[in-house]
């Protein structure tokens, strides 16, 4: 029984040995060349985002947060009123918080008022009003403005030009490097991506704060959408 145990593992054995090794091996023998290809879209902005709200402050949570609800719904329904779609209002942050005062004799702090902040986060598809609109959310009431930032609503047409680039780019470099090495460029074994984010760098909030008895100017300037690829092909 041992020694038709051992008979059967020396078979095994010598039949699949030659096979892992050979395996191995063509794969370590494969000779490639890894490129990097970047492609930048740039195009104007198209919407904006714009963080607004009201902060209330009252001797008692209730009259804040009345005084808060009077004036947020003004602003509200400004921006309706403004064209803002009801999808492009959103709700960002709402929150009550006791006031505090500090004593010098060291005595535990005591409750003077309450405050009440309401933002909405707000879309603007029509750039050329946006100074206007904060204009009139202003003067309705708001004072809390977190920041303006501008983008691209649909980049999707955008960032199938910058992949084209991106490749295009790669596909140059790789030739470049074969020829001058002297070797052949065989076929691409894998492709991969890599979208690189620029975030929206927000206005300063207080541009939209200084004007009140004139459309706040407002530039919206240019986004940039970037995408790298990175390609492997074997070497012939």
């Amino acid at each position: 029984m041992i020694h038709a145990l051992l008979a059967a593992l020396l078979f095994f054995g010598l039949s699949l040995g030659p096979v892992l090794p050979a395996h191995a091996i063509s794969k370590e023998d494969r000779r490639t060349i890894t490129i990097s290809g970047t492609g930048i879209v740039k195009a104007p902005a198209d919407i904006a985002r714009i963080s607004t709200g009201v902060v209330s402050e009252a001797k008692t949570a209730r009259a804040a947060l009345e005084s808060n609800t009077t004036a947020m719904g003004r602003v509200v329904g400004e921006l309706k009123s403004q064209g803002i779609e009801p999808k492009d209002i959103q709700t960002s942050n709402f929150a009550v918080h006791p006031r505090y005062q500090q004593n010098k004799d060291g005595a535990a702090p005591v409750i003077i008022g309450y405050r009440v902040t309401n933002s909405v986060l707000i879309k603007v598809r029509d750039l050329k009003r946006l100074g206007e609109i904060l204009d009139r959310v202003v003067t309705l009431g708001s004072n809390q403005i977190g920041g303006i930032a501008f983008a691209i609503d649909k980049p999707g047409q955008l960032r199938d030009e910058a992949r084209k680039q991106a490749t295009q780019d790669a596909i140059r470099k790789a030739k470049l490097y074969t020829e001058a090495a002297g070797v052949g460029l065989g076929e691409i074994l894998s492709i991969g991506e890599n979208v690189v984010s620029h975030p929206p760098r927000p206005m300063m909030a207080r541009m939209a704060m200084e004007a009140k008895s004139a459309s706040v100017p407002i530039e919206s300037g240019e986004q940039s959408i970037e995408v790298r690829v990175n390609i492997v092909w074997q070497i012939e």
